[in-house]
């Protein structure tokens, strides 16, 4: 893995919106109302990461769009108190906020999720332009695949020819096309197993850990610099050219598992921008996702790296 600057910002890009989160209190039944404990908080891939960063001290930059509204102005809001710069993030007038709704089953396993990221498309070539000194002097630039394909080969192609790391979340089996050209330019990138398998020749069983571990590898080859493939409770898959393997996942009571991939994504991120081995990295994004796992809401609000590495213990 490359050195990477810490005293540089990183610089995430991409969705920011509310998350609409509903457990149901029991076993769930089609077709009609069911009992369940609903909750609502700021979320969305990109401020998420960034959130996540800037609880772990990250110096982050945030570039995405809400609309102006009450929900545009909460999500704008906690994400400046937790520390993002948020001056980059656009206001569209007349435009809603985007959001994420998640139906869970008694259990806190998701059942069903539906997302509204329209907004994104505002991000738009020509606003990242305008930002291209900052995406040039950022020490990691993060994206999420709810940009515009424009627009993410635009970040991608002025983050490369400045010489500065790019790591990505492809968000959703139906997004992660949009990464299958631009692999060779990607320092990081964490799908998970589903979306995974959206960028291989052979569909990646579910929990088969030694295809995730190949499909890694296949991944790297098409010159991705490291890739963390997440598969929720069997653990995780890692490769770069030089290490690879095989992480499990931090046994934790799951209350609510939005925002786990986000968190496990940041930590992995900030990891490596410490100088922390691939592999150590791989195991405090465990422990980000796990902590995220058992709270009620998108980001845990004491996220340090103390506490990452407490609960390893």
């Amino acid at each position: 893995m490359r050195t990477l600057d810490p005293d540089r910002p990183v610089v995430a890009i991409g969705s920011s919106g509310l998350d609409i989160v509903g457990r149901a209190a029991e076993v769930l039944h089609m077709g009609t109302s069911n009992p369940a404990a609903l909750r609502m908080s700021p979320g969305g891939v990109a401020r998420n990461v960034a959130e996540n960063l800037a609880r772990l001290g990250t110096d982050i930059y945030l570039i995405s769009a809400v609309g102006d509204d009450p929900e545009g102005q909460l999500v704008l809001a906690q994400a400046a108190e937790a520390g993002v710069h948020v001056d980059t993030v656009l206001t569209v007038p007349s435009a809603r906020t985007g959001a994420y709704l998640a139906v869970l089953d008694d259990q806190g396993n998701l059942h069903l999720a539906m997302d509204d990221m329209r907004i994104v498309e505002a991000v738009t070539p020509d606003h990242l332009r305008a930002c291209k000194s900052l995406i040039e002097n950022a020490s990691v630039v993060f994206v999420d695949g709810n940009l515009s394909p424009r627009s993410l080969a635009l970040v991608v192609r002025l983050a490369h020819h400045a010489g500065v790391p790019v790591a990505a979340d492809p968000t959703s089996v139906s997004l992660a096309p949009r990464f299958a050209r631009l692999l060779g330019d990607l320092w990081l990138f964490m799908p998970n197993e589903a979306e995974a398998s959206a960028l291989v020749p052979h569909p990646l069983p579910h929990a088969d850990r030694v295809r995730a571990l190949d499909t890694a590898h296949h991944l790297v080859a098409q010159g991705v610099e490291a890739v963390v493939i997440t598969m929720a409770e069997f653990g995780v898959a890692y490769a770069s050219p030089e290490v690879s393997g095989l992480v499990p996942a931090v046994q934790t009571v799951v209350l609510d598992p939005t925002g786990a991939g986000d968190a496990q994504v940041a930590a992995v991120v900030f990891a490596l921008l410490n100088d922390i081995p691939l592999d150590e990295a791989v195991r405090l994004g465990a422990s980000a996702s796990a902590l995220t796992l058992r709270t009620l809401g998108s980001v845990v609000p004491n996220l340090s790296i103390e506490l990452l590495y407490d609960q390893l213990r």
